[in-house]
């Protein structure tokens, strides 16, 4: 039975200056107890339909054309009241980011009895009962509804969410980017609860995504989406294996994989389409490899392949064999294939048994009592150095101390032990010269949004570092336009001029990157640059990093929850977990061969983009402990399958194993094979 029905949709958002057509003549059905997936890059569409289909457009937003139907109804026809009852009782919602969903000055539970309360007439004895029974379906522990959001962890505030959506037994979920920003065990273990708490109710799954690889292990059926068109469409087995438009192709290519780190993925290059008009051609032609003057003269439809339950909007279906076998080459999208190994130079920075521990603050009896502080050790004793034209990544969960040790490292956090020597100097001679370090350390924050003043120009962020450490004015143009062109930002005098606001997400990526690099720095800090970014955007950051290492000798930290990204663009890697690293060694090796049961989950949890392959999780339990309280011995050991007794009593030393210059702090480390399979049987 069909529950959504969307046909020919037209979405349009009125500006000062023009008509945005975000959503062009899209339509696909949505089955009783299925999964149906959106998927595409940021400007695709794919969210506009979803906020149409919740009656949730801007106030620019107007659903021009064609249905939504839900159970037969018209949702476009009905009174606001019937939509926000149809919302709640029938139709639930799983927003991208949490913290944003759910109210800050409200407990968790309270905010889930709103919901039941306003829709049900029931008390709230038997509200709170139900918001009881919801936290247990999503795994939290029901003592803790009285608690506010900001009391959980990011994965927990995300079930938190899903526990909400599903107050009310709904028919459809609507998940939006749930799992965008999450790390990968986190990511892991909510894409495994929808599909779960999914089936046991029998609800309906619309999953929106950028990640292919979330689709391929969730959803059966699903739309391609680019510049608000439908490029193809069908059963997700049929199109992650054989893709018959060059769109898919390339996004499939862009999708980084930890079994193939030799080869370069993928970026298409250009940007997406302006949509200010009713295209003349193939929405994509512009950026697609294989167009011909027939993809600029006429709008490929979106056509049946025969006896394959797959539907392609390309002129030339008939030669999607050969493209599919060009497109998985880089050097057709214009990109160089990975060199491999390249020559590393000196190290530029040392690091020796570094720490940065915070002590919190204390309320006015403990103070009196003279009770010693609680102290959370973000950095705990890490080692390691960073040579020249190398990548250094560094992986693990949200909290695990990744961002501090990076913040700690450029100096905004001031280290509380241990030693640091950068180019040579020991780090505290630079606190007499701080400039000096700044000029030669640069860091680039996850959000750009953030990190970038939105009342400056483009010129105007680039130009800044220049005014601060006194460069000629006379020299500073052509050095923020020759800088801008060097992170992809071409033509400059297109850029200069404009606002943050006005830029995609990866374009002030790479503005915060040029702004980074206009002072020539020996080393850059990246700290989650691309978390936010869809798939293919990502994909051309990491291959512009990886550019700057190899053609100008720039020195870089690379830290990310994303094991995948990390793979393909570090030379070796480190896994952190609560302050300390569990393994370090060379990325080929470490991700093919890891020694650490830690290490290993991260691997198994990173998503599959080949829909024939049933990957076998490997979920942790729980979330990692509270950093004030740990054990003495190895961080890790709670939540370890594999852990013995010795464990729990003294942490263990990051030792060298064997010739691989592959160091694991674990009493039982033991080859990455067996160690899969090890860990599957034992969770």
């Amino acid at each position: 039975m069909t529950l959504l029905n969307v046909d020919d949709m037209k979405v349009t958002y009125e500006t000062a200056d023009s008509k945005v057509h975000a959503v062009n003549g899209v339509s696909f059905d949505v089955e009783h107890g299925s999964n149906y997936g959106l998927v595409g890059e940021s400007g695709s569409g794919k969210s506009t339909i979803a906020q149409a289909i919740l009656g949730l457009l801007p106030d620019n937003g107007t659903v021009e054309a064609g249905s939504l139907e839900f159970k037969g109804e018209d949702i476009t026809q009905m009174s606001e009241t019937e939509r926000r009852n149809l919302l709640w009782e029938e139709i639930a919602y799983i927003p991208q980011s949490a913290m944003d969903a759910l109210d800050p000055v409200m407990t968790t539970g309270d905010q889930i009895k709103q919901a039941i309360t306003k829709h049900r007439k029931v008390s709230d004895a038997k509200a709170e009962d139900r918001v009881k029974e919801l936290f247990e379906l999503v795994e939290l522990d029901p003592s803790r509804i009285d608690e506010y959001p900001h009391e959980f962890s990011g994965g927990m505030r995300q079930r938190v969410t899903i526990a909400m959506a599903l107050a009310l037994d709904p028919s459809l979920i609507i998940a939006d980017e749930p799992t965008t920003g999450l790390d990968v065990i986190v990511q892991d273990k909510i894409v495994h609860k929808i599909n779960e708490i999914q089936e046991e109710i029998d609800a309906s799954l619309l999953l929106v995504t950028h990640d292919i690889g979330v689709i391929a292990e969730t959803c059966e059926e699903l739309s391609v989406l680019y510049g608000g068109k439908v490029m193809e469409q069908g059963n997700v087995g049929n199109i992650l294996t054989n893709p018959t438009n060059p769109y898919t192709m390339g996004l499939k290519s862009s999708f980084p994989e930890l079994d193939d780190t030799n080869n370069t993925p993928v970026a298409i290059p250009g940007s997406p389409p302006d949509l200010n008009a009713e295209p003349t051609g193939c929405t994509f032609k512009d950026r697609c490899p294989f167009a011909e003057q027939e993809c600029e003269e006429s709008v490929p439809p979106l056509e049946e392949i025969p006896n394959r339950n797959q539907r392609s909007a390309c002129h030339f279906v008939n030669k999607a064999a050969a493209m599919r076998e060009e497109a998985t080459d880089p050097e057709t999208w214009g990109i160089q294939q990975n060199p491999g190994k390249k020559d590393i130079g000196r190290p530029v920075l040392e690091v020796d048994n570094l720490e940065k521990h915070y002590e919190l603050k204390q309320g006015i009896i403990e103070g009196l009592k003279q009770t010693p502080p609680d102290t959370v050790k973000a950095v705990d004793g890490v080692s390691f150095s960073v040579n020249e034209s190398e990548i250094f990544g560094i992986a693990g969960e949200s909290g695990c101390g990744k961002s501090t040790l990076g913040e700690t490292i450029a100096l905004l956090e001031e280290p509380t032990g241990g030693q640091m020597r950068f180019d040579g100097r020991d780090v505290d001679e630079y606190q007499k010269d701080i400039q000096s370090f700044r000029k030669q350390v640069q860091i680039i924050f996850q959000d750009p949004f953030d990190s970038l003043n939105p009342r400056l120009t483009v010129r105007q962020l680039v130009e800044e570092p220049l005014t601060i450490h006194n460069y000629d004015p006379d020299d500073r143009e052509q050095k923020v336009e020759d800088t801008l062109e060097r992170v992809g930002l071409e033509p400059a005098s297109k850029f200069l001029s404009q606002y943050p606001h006005e830029l995609s997400g990866g374009q002030r990526q790479r503005v915060a990157i040029a702004r980074a690099l206009i002072l020539e720095p020996k080393l850059l800090v990246c700290d989650e640059p691309a978390s936010m970014l869809d798939v293919s955007l990502k994909v051309n950051l990491l291959n512009l990093f990886r550019e700057l290492s190899e053609k100008e000798d720039i020195s870089i930290i690379y830290i990310s929850h994303d094991l995948a990204s990390l793979a393909h663009v570090s030379d070796r890697l480190a896994i952190m977990y609560l302050g300390r690293f569990m393994e370090i060694g060379e990325t080929d090796r470490l991700v093919s061969n890891p020694k650490h049961p830690y290490t290993s989950s991260l691997l198994e949890a990173s998503p599959e983009k080949d829909p024939s392959i049933t990957r076998e999780r490997v979920l942790l339990d729980g979330e990692p402990p509270d950093p004030i309280d740990l054990s003495s011995g190895c961080k890790f050991a709670e939540r370890c399958p594999k852990a013995q007794p010795e464990c729990f009593d003294a942490e263990p030393d990051l030792d060298q194993t064997g010739k691989e210059e592959q160091s694991v702090a674990c009493y039982f480390p033991v080859e990455g094979e067996r160690l899969h399979s090890e860990l599957k049987q034992e969770l």
